[in-house]
């Protein structure tokens, strides 16, 4: 079955950095549009950054200039490196795969990874 795994929350200063991983299992990693999203507590979950299989991308207004996704089919892997942190990037982090096609559409989510950005 498809799995998406996280890694690489934890605990980061205003200004910091951290790299998020998400290693996928069980599906056709390369065909995907893969994506980063993320829900503070009380608030909806939102879309932080994405990535097609063709390698385009689009990111939250929030996050431009300071967050980049990028994928590594081979290693069936999407990345989020987060630099210049903020207090409000607080949240817990989730990837999601995604793929439509003529016949169906279908997503997977990851379990997620909490980010702290306190100090």
């Amino acid at each position: 079955q498809v799995q998406l795994v996280e890694s690489g929350g934890g605990v980061a200063q205003p200004g910091g950095s951290l790299r998020l991983s998400c290693a996928a299992s069980g599906m056709i990693f390369s065909l995907y549009r893969m994506g980063w999203y993320r829900q503070a507590p009380g608030k909806q979950r939102e879309l932080v950054a994405r990535i097609t299989s063709g390698g385009s991308t689009n990111y939250a207004d929030s996050v431009k200039g300071r967050f980049t996704i990028s994928r590594e089919n081979a290693k069936s892997t999407v990345f989020l490196q987060m630099n210049s942190l903020k207090p409000e990037d607080t949240a817990v982090y989730y990837c999601k795969a995604d793929l439509s096609t003529n016949v169906f559409t279908t997503d997977y989510w990851g379990q997620g990874t909490q980010v702290t950005v306190s100090g």
